[in-house]
């Protein structure tokens, strides 16, 4: 079990030390994936930023994904939204949240770019996995991108979703996979909410305290 998300994020960076001075690129899955994403760049010396991906929720259960929607259009339609969900209502799901996107966008980057990910080692990093249907589209994100290589990381996920991972990733790290995984937060004695404002001070910190290196 992880005290925080900073614990986590630290063991994390650990595990994923071949990766240093690689010139990687560590893209934070909002919210709580940008705190651990902080200190996995911090301690990897790498260059970090946020990716904003938005859940495709049931229109009769909003709160029960069947994809997600990545900044850049990229999508994943789970089998079950596939065969569940008429093509238009597919469809009306994603303008809603196409348009989610683009608000989270102004929010947490701020005009920011995302940085260059064609040629790059790309390490997407997370709290922890449920589902994975953000990290499905941003992996797609990346591959559309031309990422070098993609590295999902996150510190607790459960065996079948890290089988999942091995197939659409070309390395997986997640630090435990607890037999009876039912959430994320079972991970963590400190799992509090980490706001849109938190999340944007982190990356806030990264550049104040890389920015000679990586800015300029």
């Amino acid at each position: 079990m992880f005290k925080d998300r900073k614990d986590a994020g630290v063991q994390l960076a650990k595990a994923l030390g071949k990766y240093e001075g690689q010139n990687v690129l560590i893209l934070g899955i909002p919210r709580g994936g940008v705190e651990t994403a902080y200190y996995v760049a911090k301690h990897l010396n790498a260059e970090m930023s946020v990716v904003v991906t938005r859940k495709l929720g049931y229109p009769y259960n909003p709160e029960a994904a069947f994809g997600a929607i990545a900044e850049d259009g990229s999508v994943y339609i789970s089998d079950a939204g596939k065969q569940m969900l008429a093509d238009k209502e597919i469809n009306e799901v994603m303008e809603r949240e196409k348009a989610e996107v683009q608000r989270r966008l102004l929010k947490l980057r701020q005009g920011r770019p995302l940085p260059k990910i064609q040629g790059r080692t790309v390490i997407i990093v997370d709290d922890g996995i449920a589902t994975g249907a953000t990290l499905f589209a941003t992996i797609e994100l990346c591959r559309h991108k031309k990422a070098a290589k993609i590295v999902v990381a996150a510190p607790i996920s459960d065996e079948r979703m890290k089988s999942i991972l091995h197939r659409k990733a070309d390395d997986v790290v997640i630090l435990e996979t607890p037999p009876f995984y039912r959430a994320v937060s079972q991970g963590y004695r400190d799992f509090s909410t980490v706001s849109d404002q938190q999340a944007l001070e982190y990356l806030d910190k990264w550049e104040k305290e890389y920015e000679e290196e990586f800015l300029n």
